[in-house]
């Protein structure tokens, strides 16, 4: 998929949401003109959550975030923390799009948002564009960038750029545990004691956190824009909305889940489209993956089942939410099949904590 995200194809006039002629005014005083000229907008696909937006001012292009429509979680999709983080990182290691303008003014477009210039770049589905990561040579190149970005992400010295109050350093998977418990009770609208079940027995099986880093929070292939070059690069790490403070490992338990390989059963239908493609011949395995990290910063990673059995259920949580937003009728763009995508991610949760190394995750 190419450009910052693949666009949706977008009925005339402006998009659900977003409204061009409310917005245009703010674009009038970034450009520093009196007015701007009429502006065009159109949703990009890809964000289950947080509203993705194209916005064409003349020969200027932005793109546009915004929280979700109907049902939102308690704490979720914090405009503001967004612009916030990718504010520090502009100038790092980690590639980001330069934040432009914040507005908490609800009255503009109803809810939060603000503006990123746009990249240029691939953002992967269920497949690469043709001459992109051919080679299995390629493919390890792209696995070990992957990779060591994650590393470069958690090395940043997050109080050196401006990250103090961000996030708290200390007791972030005690936090994660009862933010989760709660968010599910926020979302669920049936009986799925499967989840409760989860519940316990990550509490029982919590490991001791290392230092604090930044972490993204969905640091996966997807959501990474790569560079339309042989081999590719990242242009740009995109959808910030879940990064704070806390465990580096729960960045990489979560890589590990959409990292598919050969074997996996469940790449037919997976997290996402991703997880066919690093199962093809060439991309490191996720073992392979975890020792590189491992290497590179010098760090224990031998409990990433309780993080991967961790990030599942957190991804049964959120799909349940957005189960509830489909039901009422309030998803926007592609991708919201009303499939029972929660209860297939509980499974595989069940599954990978009774395969754990560690007996207290076993059900």
């Amino acid at each position: 998929m190419t450009d910052q995200q693949s666009e949706a194809s977008a009925p005339a006039g402006d998009p659900p949401g977003l409204d061009c002629t409310a917005l245009r005014p703010l674009l009038a005083a970034r450009l520093s003109s009196d007015e701007a000229p009429p502006l065009r907008a159109r949703l990009l696909s890809g964000g289950r959550s947080n509203l993705t937006y194209l916005v064409e001012c003349g020969s200027k292009s932005w793109v546009l975030r915004r929280p979700p429509l109907g049902h939102v979680l308690p704490t979720a999709h914090d405009m503001s923390r967004e612009f916030r983080i990718l504010t520090a990182l502009a100038e790092s290691a980690v590639p980001v799009p330069r934040p432009l303008l914040l507005c908490t003014d609800l009255s503009v477009l109803g809810a939060p948002f603000y503006l990123m210039d746009y990249r240029r770049g691939v953002v992967p589905e269920g497949t690469f564009p043709p001459g992109m990561a051919e080679s299995p040579a390629d493919r390890r190149h792209l696995s070990e960038t992957v990779i060591d970005t994650l590393v470069d992400l958690h090395a940043i010295d997050w109080t050196a750029c401006g990250l103090d109050g961000f996030g708290k350093p200390e007791g972030y998977l005690d936090r994660q545990l009862v933010r989760w418990r709660r968010q599910w009770d926020a979302s669920r609208n049936r009986d799925l004691p499967e989840v409760d079940r989860l519940l316990v027995l990550l509490e029982r099986a919590k490991p001791r956190s290392g230092p604090t880093t930044i972490v993204h929070g969905d640091f996966r292939l997807g959501n990474l824009m790569l560079t339309n070059a042989t081999p590719p690069g990242i242009e740009a790490v995109l959808d910030w909305e879940m990064s704070t403070l806390g465990d580096p490992l729960a960045d990489l338990g979560w890589l590990l889940i959409y990292w598919g390989e050969p074997g996996d059963a469940h790449l037919a239908g997976g997290l996402d489209d991703t997880m066919a493609l690093t199962a093809r011949p060439g991309f490191l395995t996720r073992s392979q993956l975890a020792e590189r990290y491992s290497k590179a910063r010098g760090i224990d990673v031998t409990t990433t089942d309780f993080y991967e059995v961790f990030s599942l259920l957190k991804l049964a949580v959120i799909a349940e939410g957005i189960r509830a937003r489909f039901l009422a009728g309030r998803t926007v763009g592609a991708g919201f099949s009303g499939a029972d995508v929660t209860a297939a991610l509980i499974r595989r949760a069940l599954e990978r904590a009774d395969q754990a190394a560690d007996p207290k995750l076993h059900p």
